[in-house]
């Protein structure tokens, strides 16, 4: 009965993001092909980050929180979707500083910002999703979140 399903999410809802510390467990095969050949050494240092753990973040508050997502393989596209009730969408708003890692990668890949989102987490680890009312304390009690988005009816994630 404590799992989050995602189930009470509702439009309206706020979406929050936490900052991811590079790129966690995905796009590597397109990172290595574009970064490799002539990285320098941050650069190949910023590949080696380990992904970051939530849990200890996360499990106080699991009461307050009515979905949320890993950024993984399928990006924002995909990876939100799963927990979104069927009839919702959501709008996610740039609002954060891309991590540098990432705007190697498109600018030497020539990557669109479309597959970017679907690739990458773009700087952002984890995605929750909580009532208006949760909203103030969770970023008080989350280091680095910020609110990035809002459910919305239709469905999907648009991304702007």
């Amino acid at each position: 009965d404590k799992i989050i399903t995602g189930e009470k999410i509702q439009e309206g809802d706020i979406v929050l993001g936490l900052p991811s510390s590079g790129l966690h467990t995905n796009g590597y095969s397109l990172a290595r092909k574009v970064l490799l050949k002539d990285a320098d050494a941050k650069t190949k240092q910023a590949l080696l980050v380990p992904h970051r753990s939530y849990l200890k973040e996360i499990y106080p508050l699991r009461s307050n929180i009515r979905g949320m997502a890993h950024i993984t393989g399928g990006g924002f596209t995909e990876n939100i979707p799963r927990v979104i009730p069927k009839g919702l969408g959501v709008e996610i708003k740039r609002t954060w500083k891309i991590p540098q890692i990432f705007q190697l990668i498109q600018q030497k890949g020539n990557v669109s910002d479309d597959e970017m989102f679907k690739t990458f987490n773009m700087g952002i680890g984890l995605v929750l999703v909580v009532s208006p009312e949760e909203e103030s304390n969770i970023l008080k009690k989350i280091r680095g979140s910020l609110r990035i988005g809002e459910v919305v009816s239709g469905g999907g994630v648009n991304v702007r």
